[in-house]
């Protein structure tokens, strides 16, 4: 939904992608944008370091602040046409603003969170027999093959709650 989304947002047509080593190796994002806007420029910086100030909850600590300003900044210095940032990691949101600090003035952030659930509700305004099967209440418990306090912890960063953790195998 994100990169249907992006030509819409993007006035220069270039673009940057802050995500993982991963992302930005397999270059699904140019891949994808170019598909549907092949006049986008798309560049990438991989922060993997990031994904670690969010599950160490050090997102909001002084340290960070070099981190995120230097993947920032070398974002940046690839193509300073630059007007619209792609988020490519659902960890980054957690940082986003601590980033909102070094991205300059006049650059779209683009989360994907958003833009994942208006495609899903989008989805299910047009398909209601899918929408009817949907449980709107409920409990929600979370299995995990790791520790259960390490995953409660992560979990309740991203969830800002308490949850229901059991630890499982899978032998």
């Amino acid at each position: 939904p994100t990169v249907e989304c992006i030509g819409n947002i993007t006035k220069s047509r270039h673009i940057g992608v802050l995500a993982t080593t991963g992302t930005i190796k397999s270059e699904s994002y140019s891949l994808e944008i170019h598909k549907l806007f092949p006049d986008i420029h798309v560049s990438g910086e991989a922060c993997p370091i990031w994904v670690s100030l969010v599950e160490n909850n050090e997102a909001n600590s002084p340290g960070s602040d070099y981190f995120i300003r230097q993947h920032i900044n070398n974002l940046m210095y690839k193509d300073h046409q630059i007007d619209t940032v792609i988020l490519g990691c659902t960890h980054y949101p957690l940082l986003l603003r601590k980033i909102m600090l070094y991205i300059p003035d006049g650059i779209s952030m683009v989360s994907q969170g958003e833009y994942v659930a208006n495609a899903l509700k989008d989805y299910l305004l047009r398909h209601p027999d899918i929408d009817k099967k949907c449980t709107r209440k409920g409990n929600r418990i979370f299995y995990t093959t790791e520790a259960e306090e390490r995953f409660t912890e992560s979990a309740s960063i991203f969830l800002n709650e308490n949850i229901k953790v059991r630890k499982i195998s899978l032998e």
